[in-house]
């Protein structure tokens, strides 16, 4: 019996309420242990905003998710004010709607929301959707206070990171290329479509000029009767 009082002693029975609030808290301490960076996040939720689907673990994804909501958050003044400041704006205090968000975006527990893709949206662009902070938070308790869940996709992750240089890109480059090959004295080459160009080019000037060598011709013509006449 001593025992086991030692044993009560050490380590107490933690009410169901402070039980939450550490598995709250632990959840947290994992979330910003995460070993990914705050660009790849991004480009993350970038290929979710895009496609509607999401190819990683949720519980990563989640946190992810709580990544970048926090991030979102704190940039804007309300989270500078002071607790009466909050309360007048929002109703609550900053880190009252936080943990909020937080707790909503927690219980889904099987997968993500199936208004992902909007959530997504909105953490990527906030500042410019909603001007303050209270009408964003309406828009993501919107989003969260859904009960249907997505399914993980299947298909291969999309290559988006991956892309070739857009055709102005390559435009430069040539263009560089052949600046930098005239300074040192060579020429650049000429493609086939070039050459076609010039020739097409030649061919209208050849029209051109004859059509109005016909018209100065057909001029001097008709002028010399005139002048025979008179």
């Amino acid at each position: 019996m001593e025992t086991q009082s030692h044993d009560n002693l050490q380590n107490p029975p933690v009410p169901s309420g402070e039980a939450h609030t550490n598995d709250a808290s632990n959840h947290r301490e994992a979330e910003q242990k995460q070993d990914v960076s705050k660009e790849e996040v991004v480009q993350i939720l970038r290929d979710i905003a895009s496609t509607g689907m999401f190819w990683l673990d949720w519980d990563k994804l989640k946190s992810m998710l709580l990544f970048q909501l926090k991030q979102v958050l704190s940039e804007y003044p309300e989270a500078k004010m002071t607790s009466e400041q909050q309360y007048a704006s929002l109703g609550e205090s900053y880190i009252e709607l936080v943990n909020k968000l937080d707790e909503e975006l927690t219980c889904f527990i099987e997968g993500p929301p199936f208004t992902l893709q909007r959530l997504c949206e909105i953490l990527l662009d906030a500042k410019n959707i909603y001007p303050n902070l209270s009408k964003l938070a309406l828009a993501l308790e919107k989003n969260l206070l859904v009960t249907s869940i997505l399914s993980i996709c299947t298909d291969p992750y999309p290559q988006a990171t991956a892309k070739e240089p857009d055709d102005q890109e390559k435009t430069v480059e040539k263009q560089k290329q052949q600046s930098d090959g005239a300074q040192n004295g060579v020429e650049p080459p000429v493609s086939d479509k070039d050459v076609v160009m010039t020739e097409a080019d030649v061919g209208d000037d050849m029209t051109v000029d004859m059509e109005t060598f016909e018209g100065v011709k057909s001029s001097e013509t008709n002028s010399e009767p005139n002048a025979n006449n008179a």
